[in-house]
């Protein structure tokens, strides 16, 4: 490539603004270091299931936003059913395919963000074979082993077909970035050499700092302890914990109120468990917000929550919202194993209990409502930890050093 030349890159994610992941924030960033950025993604229908209002298969398939030129492909809306998210994840790929037969569209590199599921990769990889331009994938979700966890299928056809699906990805991008050291050893148990695998994580984009303004949407009430939870409300989560230790809380008069942004496929049963054991008073609802309001949500919390159900999968997976919480100052309560227990641990911001250990979750609730002193030094922690860990500068310079090699311009 001509290193006078403007990189062009092309961006491959099945989700896109203003679904709120964490690659809209990396590609602004790639234009402000004038790269000329188009990303290929999906009609927006994240999470709630259905297409977000003002778009649709015959509205606004193309825009620019903040720089980024965005391509949006026809799909099926994921609904709420497990069909409907099947048929969303089929409709990405199939409509991948014939883009990628028929678009004029050129590039110098491309990039897939890939969360689940793995088939949004094979566009980016299909695209790329027939440019002959290299081709990096973010992994964020194992799979199969996500699709096995979902879906409760361990073996047979589709386990075949997927696990060749996966091969072939890997095969086939120049570079695999990864958001854990878990991730980075399955990848490579499944024949992958190492150095062609890189731990790259996630940071929190900058408007995830301490706010000192607290949102009007958040209750006021000094003597509850609020312990707020952001992001998606899916089954992943095991979020199920909560209602039952909050029956221990009641049992034992603890003031506390579990603050809830955002929505999912499981909102609906989580409300329904919330009522069925009669601790309504102990949860507050706010819908989705925009990323930017959450920094103010937080400030009226005095700790953030995050959950993974029991699996060996889930032990080897980083939220996001581990991130983004630690770069407010959030103490972190946290029900979770592996990775994301270690991390917890080593950056000493918070406290955690293993997945469906209920009676350690409400110890470790009580441990905080008892401590403002504890409270001080995880906040701390968790900023200093996030500075040095999660730093955006850093870890973009990182990735452009990746994409300076890949291209051959060093």
């Amino acid at each position: 490539m001509n290193s006078k030349k403007r990189p062009s890159l092309l961006v491959v994610s099945q989700y896109y603004y203003p679904e709120q992941f964490r690659i809209n924030d990396m590609c602004e960033e790639w234009v402000k270091r004038g790269y000329d950025v188009t990303v290929v993604t999906g009609i927006p229908n994240y999470p709630q299931g259905k297409f977000f209002d003002g778009y649709g298969w015959f509205k606004r398939r193309k825009e620019v936003y903040n720089g980024v030129k965005i391509v949006r492909l026809p799909i099926i809306s994921r609904d709420t059913s497990k069909i409907r998210l099947g048929l969303n994840y089929l409709s990405f790929m199939i409509s991948g395919f014939i883009w990628k037969v028929f678009t004029k569209q050129q590039a110098d590199l491309v990039f897939s963000f890939e969360v689940s599921p793995m088939s949004q990769v094979l566009p980016a990889v299909w695209f790329a074979k027939r440019r002959k331009i290299p081709c990096i994938a973010y992994i964020q979700d194992l799979w199969p082993e996500n699709f096995i966890e979902m879906t409760g299928i361990k073996s047979g056809p589709i386990i075949r077909v997927i696990d060749r699906m996966t091969d072939y990805i890997y095969k086939n991008c120049k570079k695999i970035l990864v958001t854990s050291n878990s991730f980075k050893k399955a990848v490579e148990e499944r024949g992958v050499p190492g150095e062609k695998v890189d731990y790259w994580p996630q940071y929190a984009e900058d408007f995830y700092k301490p706010s000192e303004i607290v949102s009007p949407l958040v209750p006021n009430n000094d003597d509850v302890f609020t312990i707020a939870f952001t992001g998606n409300i899916g089954y992943a989560q095991g979020l199920e914990i909560l209602p039952e230790a909050a029956e221990l809380l009641v049992e034992e008069g603890k003031k506390v109120r579990f603050l809830f942004v955002g929505d999912g496929r499981a909102l609906d049963s989580l409300k329904n468990t919330i009522q069925q054991r009669n601790v309504e008073e102990y949860f507050f609802f706010l819908p989705r917000q925009k990323p930017e309001s959450i920094p103010s949500i937080l400030a009226g919390a005095d700790a953030a929550f995050l959950s993974f159900a029991p699996s060996p999968l889930f032990s080897k997976t980083i939220p996001a919202k581990l991130q983004s919480y630690m770069a407010c100052g959030m103490p972190v309560l946290a029900v979770a194993d592996g990775e994301t227990h270690h991390m917890v641990e080593e950056a000493d911001c918070g406290l955690c209990s293993k997945p469906g250990d209920i009676d350690g979750l409400v110890h470790n609730v009580n441990t905080l409502m008892q401590n403002s002193g504890l409270l001080e030094r995880f906040a701390s922690n968790a900023l200093s930890f996030s500075d040095k860990t999660f730093n955006k500068k850093v870890l973009m310079d990182s990735i452009d050093q990746e994409f300076l090699a890949l291209l051959e311009v060093v």
